[in-house]
């Protein structure tokens, strides 16, 4: 297939294919008669691979192994243990961002409960306030 069916195919842009293939990321493409790349099934297989682990929020230097596995015959990229220890790594990278996620909901928690308290709500789903929505957007 040519560039822009395999983009196309892949859900990308040719110079995203080039660039790939550039890294090293993607073999370079066969050349037919004309001159026109030509890709493979393999080509679409790795691109898949890069763009799951990317939507995944892994950077594009870290789907390196899961290609270099696929392209050493693995049926999946993610069972060599450059892989496996690329996924440990961003298990410990969403864990840390978890746990700050986790202690910034309960400084919110803690801000909006003293926030209630001072204005004499208690739990109370609106605020007693002296100027009404209308009153504040007027200039």
């Amino acid at each position: 297939m040519r560039i822009g069916e395999l983009a196309e195919r892949a859900g990308t842009t040719t110079r995203t294919l080039r660039y790939y293939e550039s890294l090293g990321l993607l073999p370079p493409a066969d050349r037919s008669g004309n001159g026109y790349r030509s890709y493979d099934e393999e080509h679409l297989r790795l691109l898949e691979q890069i763009r799951v682990l990317q939507d995944f929020g892994f950077g594009l230097e870290e789907t390196r192994p899961f290609v270099d596995c696929l392209r050493a015959g693995h049926p999946a990229g993610d069972t060599c243990a450059a892989s496996l220890e690329v996924y440990r790594r961003k298990l410990a990278e969403l864990d840390a961002v978890v746990d700050r996620l986790q202690e910034v909901r309960a400084q919110v928690a803690a801000q909006l409960a003293r926030a209630e308290l001072a204005a004499g709500l208690g739990n109370a789903a609106e605020p007693m306030c002296e100027l009404s929505v209308s009153e504040r957007d007027s200039p």
